[in-house]
């Protein structure tokens, strides 16, 4: 079965954290929030993210760094036995891992 690895910076990126490897599993269809969602629930639910598509039918929330540019993880699909560099928004404001203020 296929995985795609994520690095995640969990960390302040402005005080040079470091990633945090995850290996989740690759499903057909899968976007990078959904690999965030599996990794809450199956091996750390401590790690945050923005998110309301799935509670408040809003969107723009779940923007990250991904691989040096600026997207939404729920937009951006994974590939299969791919390595993805996740960090949060660098001109937001950081509260913790990839959530940032958005206002």
């Amino acid at each position: 079965m296929p995985n795609v690895t994520l690095n995640v910076i969990r960390g302040n990126p402005e005080t040079g954290a470091s990633p945090e490897k995850f290996e989740v599993p690759y499903e057909d269809g899968m976007s990078l929030l959904d690999a965030i969602f599996w990794i809450r629930e199956h091996r750390d639910p401590s790690l945050s993210v923005r998110y309301s598509c799935r509670s408040a039918n809003a969107c723009k929330e779940c923007s990250a760094i991904v691989d040096g540019k600026a997207g939404y993880l729920c937009s951006i699909r994974a590939v299969p036995d791919s390595k993805v560099n996740i960090a949060p928004l660098a001109a937001r404001p950081w509260i913790k891992d990839l959530a940032t203020d958005l206002e």
